[in-house]
């Protein structure tokens, strides 16, 4: 346990919160230019004229893929981060609450840009995604309608969403601890450098129509929630299952007996959720 903490203290020390803001940085610029060629009316056929009419277009949409995946991984290595060296600890609860509720909001914005790639696994993801909205009670259809409404309206809410609503709900939730951090690029040139490298070797995913097939693994941070909706009703699967884990880690910020509970039952949810991960990676 104490290697763990050494190791943890010592990747604090590079500052996680400025690598988030970096990479938010390379994910904002992309997407802005990734957004002026952009159709949600036609989202697969936009998508594919980007990488093929585009100047440097593949390149563009993959800086904005992996340097998302990158900026969420990375918030959650910070929230690690501040837990182990107890720097949370300087934080009053009432600021500790938006933090927390700030990593579901990015994940939905993750989540959103998968949706609007238009292709097989968006199509499939933003269907689940809507049926889950609408199993919650009484307020299940005004859910879906502002963050989704897939079937009805297409992709221009998602769109929406995630150009501004969720960004700026994320910005309202995070901007008295982001102010602090201040990101020099020259210091982070190894990381852009890493970035940009990616984005050129690597494509970003694409996924058509196959026929014949008939399961489609949603993206990766989504394979465990899609295997439990095979087992358990969606509202059970897709809202409180999650919401449990946010109140834990809400919980973690109280000390003694109540922590140690919070703190079990999160590496149990993750334990569930990477078991469940794996056994959709292997249909």
């Amino acid at each position: 346990m104490s290697y763990i903490q050494n190791f943890l203290g010592r990747i604090s020390a590079v500052k996680w919160g400025e690598l988030c803001l970096v990479a938010l940085y390379c994910s904002v610029i992309s997407g802005v230019v990734v957004a002026l060629q952009y159709d949600f009316a036609t989202p697969f056929f936009s998508t594919n004229a980007m990488d093929a009419l585009v100047p440097f277009g593949e390149f563009w949409r993959s800086l904005h893929f992996y340097s998302s995946q990158l900026f969420f991984l990375l918030c959650l290595g910070h929230f690690m981060a501040i837990f182990i060296d107890k720097s949370y600890l300087k934080l009053s609860f009432a600021k500790w609450i938006p933090l927390v509720a700030s990593l579901p909001v990015a994940l939905l914005l993750l989540f959103g840009g998968y949706v609007l790639r238009g292709d097989a696994t968006g199509e499939n993801a933003g269907i689940i995604a809507e049926n889950i909205c609408l199993s919650v009670p009484l307020i299940g259809s005004a859910l879906n309608t502002l963050l989704f409404s897939v079937l009805e309206d297409g992709l221009k809410r998602v769109y929406a969403n995630h150009i501004v609503g969720l960004g700026v709900v994320w910005g309202i939730l995070c901007w008295d601890h982001v102010r602090k951090y201040r990101a020099h690029l020259k210091d982070h040139a190894l990381f852009i450098s890493f970035t940009l490298l990616l984005s050129l070797v690597l494509q970003a995913p694409m996924e058509p129509e196959s026929l014949g097939v008939f399961h489609r693994p949603g993206p990766w941070f989504f394979l465990g929630l899609q295997e439990l909706l095979r087992y358990v009703q969606p509202f059970w699967a897709g809202i409180i299952f999650p919401l449990s884990l946010v109140i834990s880690l809400t919980s973690l910020y109280f000390k003694d007996t109540l922590q140690k509970q919070a703190l079990f039952y999160s590496c149990c949810w993750l334990l569930v959720y990477c078991s469940l991960t794996f056994v959709a990676l292997g249909r």
